[in-house]
């Protein structure tokens, strides 16, 4: 069969041993059919479950006030436990290394306030260029904070001349060649811009190797790659619940301190009442005594109905687990690959997302000509395609294996030949 066909498209969708979970989301409209929905890079789409499960929180609230949060089947004195177990699958850790809670740029300050501690002379940061910018702004802030010029103490690894995405033997060779002055290794899971999944245990085994500190931000990682974060020996890493985890707007975040951490009480960090010992929390007494593990970073009780969202996303995780989503994922970008690359006449972009299976999630980034990417990108939406425009001129494109179709990439490829048809 032709691979470049529908049929072969929807032979392979009937192939597809998770093709079911589609129906458990919600797809925007556009003429009265889904839309091409490629964007869950950016927010994920809506489980079915998601509105029961909220609906069930108001009505716990209604029917016992204040006292829901010690009554009911889902006592909100301990709901940020019932994450736990599904967080820690997911990124492969213990269940004392995770807990779920603020948002992600909260969390990665609270994170640094512990695991930035620098020195006189080990004051620098080594991260990504082009890093997502909240995390340029967090990292600069800090050392700000710190007392430290940021042009002195960030060093950011970019890309070889001509190439697009960095290479882990530059990573490392620059924090060899950095040594004993570097504090802390700060990179994404993968590069928001095009896609690039970081070795992160040999990124790890290198800061380590030099004394510093190695920490992720994870927020276009979690749910789109499989993870072993207590194994690599990551020291730290927060990620968002709204891309690839499916839950909502501004969903919460997750945090992994590393037990080696995680049960060291005397690591200065900023303290809330959350944080403090469960079985004397509620003596209202002074004097912060931390609870085990990554709990003990904790602020403030649990959001509850975002947190609500998030568990009926992450019961669905739980049921297709992440070896399976990663096995379509690399098939279903695959494929996009192929289909792209066959396009005639496609001088117009290129794809500068890795080709390569160990260093590729689930997005693809298209870079096109300047003053013709912006004029693509405009016909596909008109068209009901729901992708990503970054500035200067990048097209960003996630075929999500939880509920993206390989008929979806054949059907997204297909109008990028009509509009070369009408352009070129």
């Amino acid at each position: 069969m032709d691979k470049l066909s529908l049929a072969y498209a929807q032979q392979m969708d009937k192939e597809d041993p998770i093709a079911s979970y589609r129906a458990r989301y919600i797809f925007p409209q556009h003429n009265g059919t889904d839309c091409l929905y490629f964007c869950g890079n950016s927010l994920g789409l809506q489980p079915k479950s998601t509105k029961e499960a909220i609906v069930n929180e108001l009505d716990h609230w209604a029917q016992y006030g204040v006292e829901g949060h010690f009554k009911g089947d889902n006592a909100w004195m301990y709901y940020h436990k019932l994450l736990t177990p599904s967080c820690a699958r997911l990124v492969g850790a213990k269940e004392s290394e995770v807990v779920v809670m603020n948002t992600l740029s909260t969390n990665l300050h609270l994170l640094m306030v512990s695991f930035y501690r620098p020195t006189e002379t080990r004051f620098k940061i080594i991260m990504e260029d082009q890093a997502f910018p909240s995390d340029q702004y967090a990292v600069e802030s800090q050392v700000r904070f710190h007392g430290f010029d940021p042009a002195d103490a960030i060093i950011e690894v970019k890309p070889r001349s001509g190439e697009s995405y960095i290479r882990t033997a530059d990573i490392e060779q620059i924090i060899r060649a950095e040594g004993d002055s570097i504090a802390l290794v700060f990179f994404s899971g993968v590069n928001y811009y095009n896609g690039q999944f970081f070795e992160m245990k040999r990124i790890t085994d290198v800061a380590h190797e030099v004394g510093a500190v190695a920490g992720f931000d994870l927020a276009h990682t979690a749910g789109n790659l499989p993870l072993q974060l207590h194994d690599w020996d990551v020291d730290f890493a927060a990620w968002c619940s709204y891309k690839y985890l499916n839950a909502g707007p501004g969903g919460p975040s997750g945090v992994f301190v590393h037990e080696k951490h995680g049960n060291n009480p005397d690591l200065p960090r900023f303290a809330g009442w959350w944080g403090h010992d469960e079985e004397s929390r509620f003596k209202m007494e002074k004097g912060f005594i931390p609870m085990q593990g990554a709990q003990g970073w904790q602020l403030s009780n649990a959001q509850v109905l975002s947190f609500a969202a998030m568990k009926a996303s992450l019961d669905i995780f739980d049921e297709v687990g992440m070896d399976a989503l990663r096995a379509k994922s690399l098939k279903l970008s695959g494929y996009m690959i192929d289909l792209i690359d066959s396009i005639e006449g496609g001088s117009f972009f290129k794809l500068i997302s890795p080709r390569a299976d160990t260093i590729r999630g689930a997005q693809l980034s298209m870079l096109t000509q300047d003053g013709v990417g912006k004029k693509l990108f405009d016909y596909l939406t008109e068209n009901g395609v729901i992708c990503d425009w970054r500035e200067p001129n990048v097209i960003r494109l996630a075929p999500v294996p939880m509920y993206n179709s390989f008929e979806d990439v054949w059907h997204f490829v297909d109008l990028v030949k009509k509009w070369l048809v009408e352009n070129a």
